[in-house]
């Protein structure tokens, strides 16, 4: 993930766009002045700000802030599809990041405004955007916000969570390697973050699921490829955070791409 505590570029461009990321492509830290709604039709965008992680796949629709800092990076390869929107079309969506669930209505509307580039002050555009905003204003969001550390001592220790999810390294091997004691650690992860070294990486681990089980993994394979000890253990986590079993959201998942295909 690129590091947001380079210096931000200021984009200006507005213009709709359609572009095909590979694996793990980066998109650096920058902002701009219009609110930004991203689709992934295929692949999964994971975008950061300084306060937290979000992570859209496929059939997800994720809302970026006016001025919000925040830079990206492609899981899988990944069809990406952003659209800019004016801040006086923004006043009812959130003040922060957020990831909801595209209904059939709101993804056919998005892609209609993508694919035929009429500008957006078209009567037809606007009825279209207009649709999407309806939509959004009753989707159902998902609730995995990763908060991320400022503390670069915690900062360490995370960064190399999120380059390898599944590692099985304790929190006191973690700060053997970071040069931080176990003890700051766990007070900094509290202090920080409000949950704890467990809860974070559990947190972490979930939103990468979220991206295996949409491209179609098994659950069993999930499980395995994110450090779970069993799948039992992935079942029971993945459902309390995410109010529904693996198994159910990946099938709503690739029924969601499978109508959009």
């Amino acid at each position: 993930m690129p590091d947001l505590n380079d210096e931000p570029s200021f984009c200006s461009d507005e213009a709709p766009l359609s572009a095909l990321l590979a694996h793990g492509a980066d998109v650096a830290a920058h902002f701009h002045d219009h609110g930004q709604l991203r689709y992934a039709a295929r692949g999964a965008l994971v975008t950061a700000t300084q306060v937290g992680t979000w992570v859209a796949p496929a059939s997800r629709i994720m809302w970026v802030p006016p001025f919000a800092v925040h830079s990206s990076t492609a899981y899988g390869e990944t069809d990406i599809r952003v659209l800019s929107l004016p801040v006086t079309l923004t006043g009812q969506l959130p003040a922060e990041p957020s990831v909801f669930v595209a209904s059939a209505l709101l993804r056919e509307a998005y892609l209609a405004l993508m694919n035929e580039g009429e500008p957006l002050k078209s009567p037809r555009a606007r009825l279209l955007v207009d649709v999407v905003l309806a939509e959004l204003a009753r989707a159902a969001q998902e609730p995995l916000r990763l908060p991320e550390p400022s503390d670069r001592r915690l900062k360490a220790v995370t960064d190399l969570l999120h380059t390898d999810p599944a590692s099985p390294a304790t929190l006191a091997e973690l700060g053997h390697r970071t040069g931080t004691s176990e003890r700051t650690l766990s007070r900094l992860f509290g202090s920080e973050l409000s949950m704890s070294f467990h809860q974070w990486r559990t947190l972490l681990r979930t939103q990468r699921a979220l991206i295996e089980l949409s491209e179609g993994t098994s659950v069993t394979d999930t499980a395995i490829r994110l450090g779970w000890a069993n799948p039992s253990s992935f079942i029971d986590a993945f459902t309390e955070l995410v109010g529904q079993t693996p198994g159910r959201y990946r099938s709503s998942a690739r029924s969601s791409r499978g109508s959009h295909g």
